[in-house]
Parts: structure tokens; C-alpha cells; sequence
């Protein structure tokens, strides 16, 4: 992962400030954390200036949020240099494009992924394309391993790309359109790859038993079927072989032999050979 530093100053806005509306949501999100823990609330107000500036945070925004919260500047930057949901550069007006590049999506050809980032995009991560429009990064594990290899644009993620698939992907970012999110090979969620081999019925899926009550007639029919067959006599079976005994879960403490007790009246005894009665515990051996 690369070093994540703040943009360089001649990046950076002279100010930042919460338009009316976000500035009333900030104060709602606010209240919702316990006196004297407002500083909980720094990830979802970061967020938000992110979603304002155009999908980057700048240092004057990290300020203003770590002044509304009552935070040193430092203790955020220490969360908005960490968390890599936080971009640090200006970024793509109409997409950032965070490539998966973890093991599952690298092994099913998220370098290919990488390579057409370089070609349409940028050749480095970070940067933007000649337009401004697009940009691009390497990330960890986006969590769609099943659907590798994947990317992420803002919210959406878009998954079991092929190279050619995101090439289709960033033409219709840069004509301004949303592309389909979700798989990109016509499965449907995370499903076997290979199709549907139980639940095929369509009727589960397509809505059709919404507030109709035939999905619960057909589990009632499938259950009464089941118990007329297991009404049906079942045939003979031959008697089992009596099985042995099961032995014991556990073995009572054998008895101490007398040979125990003897040493134990042995190790009681004091310097002159006689044993304490009531004491389990020798004295000590006098020096002679």
C-alpha cells in the first residue's frame, strides 16, 4: 500500500466550509453520539466533505471537521491518512476507479484491470486523465472476492470483469452515463458461476408470490407431500446384533493403596520418628 500523505499546498483550497443543508445534517449526526463523545462522529462528517468537494478531502475540510468536533487537526489526519475511503488528491469529476489488486482478483486478471487503467486513464495511480474526468488506484480487498476481479466507483461496484468490460465501463463514464452495476457476466449476485442447480424455481425470484400466499401453499403441499410418504409402512429390516455395552464416560479414582499412606505417615513424622497426629505435613529436619 502506498504512503499516504496530504496533497501538496498548491493543491489545497484556501477554505472549506459545509453548505446550509449538509451543515444541518452534520449537527443532527452530531447529536446522535453521547456528551463528550462527539469526536465518534469524524468518519461520517469526513465523508460528507468528501461527497461535497467533488469526492476528496482537503486539509482546510479535515480542519473545519476536527473544529466542529472539538478535535485537534492532528488526531484527524490520523483517520483520513489511514482509511483509504478517504481520497488525499483531487480525483476524476466523473469517476475514481479503485481497482481490487488482493490475491482472489489478481489470480482472475485484475492486472489486465490495471493495464487499461494505465492505457485509458493515467500510467500512474493518483492522477488524473488529460479531461480531469477519470482517475484511478490500486486498493485492498473491496470484499467481493466471489466476483473477482472487481472494481469500485464511489458506491457502486461493478464485478467479474473482463478487460474489455471496463473499457466499456470508463466510454460510458466519459460520456456522462451510469453503467450497470453489480456483475458484469449476466450471473446474479454471488451465484455459482456455473448456474443455479437448486432454488431454480423462477417464481422464488421474480416476484410473482409477493403478498399472494402461494409460496407458503407450495411449502405446505411440499410438507404434506413428505408426511404422506413417510406414512407408507416401512419394510421389515432384519434384527440388529444386540450391541455390546457402551463402556463408561468416566473412571472412578482408584483407592489409595496402603503403600500410599504409609509414605504419607512417613513424610508426617518428626526428627525423632514419631508421626503428628492430624498434621499431613512433615516439620522441618532439624540439623543434627
Amino acid at each position: 500500500m502506498s504512503v499516504r500523505r496530504l496533497a501538496p499546498q498548491e493543491l489545497q483550497p484556501e477554505s472549506f466550509a459545509f453548505t446550509a443543508e449538509n451543515l444541518d445534517w452534520a449537527h443532527k449526526t452530531i447529536a446522535k453520539y453521547p456528551a463528550g463523545r462527539q469526536a465518534s462522529a469524524v468518519i461520517p462528517l469526513l465523508m460528507r466533505a468528501q461527497e461535497q468537494a467533488g469526492g476528496w478531502v482537503s486539509e482546510p475540510a479535515m480542519r473545519y471537521v476536527g473544529d466542529m468536533l472539538g478535535m485537534a487537526p492532528i488526531r484527524v489526519y490520523e483517520i483520513a491518512t489511514f482509511y483509504t475511503q478517504f481520497q488525499l488528491l483531487p480525483v476524476g469529476r466523473k469517476a475514481h476507479i479503485q481497482v481490487c489488486g488482493t490475491t482472489p482478483c489478481m489470480l482472475k486478471g485484475a492486472e489486465n484491470l490495471i493495464k487499461v487503467c494505465k492505457r485509458r486513464i493515467h500510467d500512474e495511480p493518483f492522477h488524473l486523465s488529460a479531461s480531469g474526468d477519470l482517475s484511478w488506484e490500486e486498493v485492498e480487498c473491496a470484499g467481493a472476492c466471489v466476483n473477482a476481479p472487481m472494481i469500485q466507483v464511489w458506491k457502486d461496484v461493478y464485478e467479474d470483469l473482463t478487460p474489455e468490460d471496463l473499457e466499456k465501463i470508463i466510454d460510458a463514464f466519459e460520456k456522462g452515463e451510469q453503467p450497470q452495476v453489480g456483475p458484469q457476466n449476466g450471473r446474479r449476485s454471488s451465484e455459482p458461476v456455473t448456474g443455479l442447480r437448486a432454488l431454480t424455481e423462477p417464481s422464488l425470484f421474480d416476484g410473482s408470490m409477493v403478498g399472494t400466499g402461494a409460496g407458503l401453499a407450495a411449502a405446505r403441499a411440499t410438507i404434506e407431500a413428505a408426511r404422506a410418504g413417510e406414512a407408507q409402512p416401512a419394510p421389515a429390516q432384519p434384527a440388529a446384533a444386540a450391541a455390546p455395552p457402551a463402556p463408561p464416560r468416566w473412571n472412578p479414582a482408584p483407592a489409595k493403596p496402603p503403600a500410599a499412606e504409609a509414605v504419607k505417615a512417613q513424610g508426617s513424622a518428626d526428627s525423632t520418628g514419631q508421626a503428628k497426629p492430624g498434621s499431613d505435613k512433615p516439620d522441618a529436619v532439624k540439623p543434627n
